[in-house]
């Protein structure tokens, strides 16, 4: 997308001397008026070409011959690269959908009892639930400042207080889930929520494979720990990026959204006064 808006600023911009070019030239040549000098540099740069005016000296006719050679190029080169915007931009919109609709399915399915479940081990859950309190009447600008503010935040979970056993149990019961979602190709547009799919997964494994939860030695814990803490950073994210799609096109899926709030302690999906 930012190669075809800096193409199309270089053929308007080409486009533009072309005319101006033509204007002041025919003006000159072949002393039209302002107005009428302008008219026919854009019928002929447009290939419309009327024939109401038309070049009658030697440099008006070689004005004319370099506006058909260059200007006509320049503004299909206009017109192609503008096409290219509009399709693109519709393209990146039914993708981006298709994303947030699979984004929604994690969450719904997995993604926000997660993140309730490591909250609880965050030593400084009660700073970031406060930040995390949105608002049914956030605007964008909203979300873009919190999402700002988090990337700097210090993600941590407590093995020790994190329940553990619970994490397992609800990531072994979302395999299928983990699977299928890792496996659909609409992943592929945002490496963000690869990476995120890609972390719970090895959560769950690393989770699977140990038996004890409550007997780890602490250089396991210490590993645990890194591993909670990638898991836990790229959820908060997600889920904030996730929460401001739905404010935007989704009002009555981010209403939900904000009475499930896994940083909201007292989270109620019951509709109260």
């Amino acid at each position: 997308m930012d190669q075809i808006r800096f193409r199309l600023r270089i053929f308007l911009a080409v486009m533009l001397a072309v005319l101006v070019t033509g204007t002041v030239g025919f003006t000159l040549a072949e002393g039209l008026p302002l107005y009428d000098a302008v008219y026919f540099s854009i019928v002929t740069v447009t290939t419309v070409g009327y024939g109401d005016i038309s070049p009658h000296t030697p440099l008006g006719k070689v004005l004319a011959i370099f506006l058909i050679l260059g200007g006509v190029g320049t503004f299909m080169g206009v017109v192609a690269n503008f096409t290219e915007m509009l399709i693109s931009r519709r393209e990146k919109a039914a993708r981006e959908l298709k994303l947030y609709m699979v984004e929604g399915i994690f969450f719904s399915e997995l993604g926000t009892e997660l993140l309730h479940l490591l909250t609880a081990g965050d030593p400084r859950r009660e700073d970031l639930s406060e930040e995390l309190m949105v608002k049914a009447d956030w605007s964008p600008e909203d979300f873009s400042r919190l999402e700002e503010r988090l990337v700097a935040y210090e993600y941590e979970v407590e093995p020790g207080v994190v329940d553990l056993a619970g994490i397992r149990r609800l990531l072994a019961a979302k395999t299928v889930l983990l699977l299928r979602l890792l496996e659909n190709p609409v992943i592929s547009e945002d490496d963000g929520f690869t990476e995120c799919l890609r972390a719970v997964f090895h959560l769950k494994d690393e989770l699977y494979h140990r038996r004890a939860l409550a007997e780890l030695p602490e250089s396991d814990t210490v590993h645990l720990a890194g591993d909670l803490r990638r898991v836990y950073r790229q959820l908060v994210m997600r889920w904030l990026t996730y929460a401001g799609h739905l404010s935007r096109r989704h009002p009555y899926l981010f209403s939900l959204a904000v009475r499930l709030n896994p940083f909201d302690p007292q989270r109620d999906a019951v509709v109260r006064s």
